[in-house]
Order: structure tokens, then C-alpha cells, then sequence
């Protein structure tokens, strides 16, 4: 019996259209640009341009560090059907030896996310980008590479950076650590109190 595509296939082939011009809005609305883009996601301009496009393919190499620097889930980014179900589900996405899930979902401001970094027998590679970060450790020992210095972290303490230093995050030992992050654009900063107010 011959194979038919049928409407399965149409729907894929639909859905698969339908993400180009979906990751122009999501660029568009945070207002960032391609070079930008392809600078924390390590894809190239003409790649993502091609993407918007619809002259690309989209496939998970591509998507799932998309899905990251967007702050959004991967069933937003190719428009998985409603279910009727109005409860927002967290989906981890794996990426080099790290476990994101975000736990924010606003355009543009402070975006947090919980990370699970496993431990690696590479050398630290430091990146840069655009950004400030802060880092909360909520389990393991963290060792933070920032621009010359190295710093061991332990559970409950934090560190907050500028993401234009070269820095790198990893386990200090053979365990997995995990962490609490927020990262907002340059220039913006966490507004902490430390107690509180006193009456006047």
C-alpha cells in the first residue's frame, strides 16, 4: 500500500512555514538586531536571515538556541496547537552540557531561568556578550571564570557581572551545579533590599 501524506504532513509543512516570519516578530519586538542575534547564538547573519525568510529549513540545531536567546519555549517558536489547557508548562531545553528552563516569559526586561550545568572534561571557554547577569547558586559548587579572576561559589551565594567581561560558569568539582539566573540588556540592574524599610 503506497504512503500518503495526507493533512499530517500538510500541518507540519504549514507549521514549518510559519516560524520564519514568527522569529522576525519575536527579533522585531525585543528590538534586536541580526548581528546581534547571530552573536549569542553562534548563527550566522545570512543563516538567520535565510530562516526569517523562508529560505532555510528550520531544524533543532537551530531552533533550540533560538528558543534561548528569545526567552521562549520551543512549541511558541513553532506554534504548537492549542490544547484548551491555560496552564504555562516550563520545558527544559539541553544544550552542551547545560539544562535551561525558563521561568519568565515577558518581552524585553529581565529575563531568569534555572540552569543545571554538568560537569565537562573541556577547557573553560570564555564568551562576551551584550548584557548584565546575575547568578544565584542553589546547589553544587560554582566555579565562575571572569575576565582574569576565578571564583568558587557556594550554595546561597550570588555573583552579577557584565557580560562584555569574558566569563565562563561551570561545576567546581564532579558534580552538577545548579542556579538561579537573571540577565537584562546593558545597563539595566537588579533593585535588591537588603531589609526593610523603616517606618518614617
Amino acid at each position: 500500500m503506497p504512503f500518503r501524506q495526507g493533512r499530517g504532513m500538510d500541518r507540519i509543512e504549514q507549521a514549518l512555514t510559519a516560524i520564519g516570519p514568527r522569529l522576525r516578530e519575536l527579533r522585531r519586538r525585543r528590538g534586536v538586531t541580526l548581528a546581534a542575534v547571530a552573536e549569542s547564538t553562534g548563527i550566522s547573519e545570512s543563516t538567520l536571515s535565510r530562516l526569517e525568510g523562508g529560505g532555510r529549513k528550520p531544524n533543532l540545531e537551530l531552533l533550540l538556541p533560538l528558543a534561548r536567546a528569545y526567552g521562549v519555549s520551543l512549541d511558541e517558536l513553532v506554534g504548537a496547537p492549542e490544547t484548551g489547557d491555560p496552564r504555562v508548562y516550563l520545558r527544559p531545553v539541553t544544550q552542551g552540557g547545560m539544562t535551561y528552563v525558563p521561568l519568565s516569559r515577558r518581552p524585553g526586561g529581565l529575563h531568569a531561568h534555572k540552569l543545571v550545568i554538568r560537569p565537562s572534561t573541556g577547557e573553560p571557554d570564555l564568551k562576551t556578550h551584550e548584557g548584565y547577569e546575575w547568578v544565584y547558586v542553589l546547589d553544587g559548587r560554582l566555579r565562575l571564570h571572569l575576565g582574569e579572576r576565578s571564583l568558587v561559589l557556594a550554595p546561597g551565594e550570588v555573583a552579577e557581572f557584565d557580560t562584555h567581561v569574558p566569563h565562563w560558569l561551570g561545576p567546581d568539582d564532579d558534580q552538577p551545579v545548579e542556579l538561579l539566573v537573571i540577565f537584562g540588556k546593558q545597563g539595566e540592574r537588579a533593585h535588591l533590599r537588603a531589609r526593610p524599610a523603616q517606618p518614617s
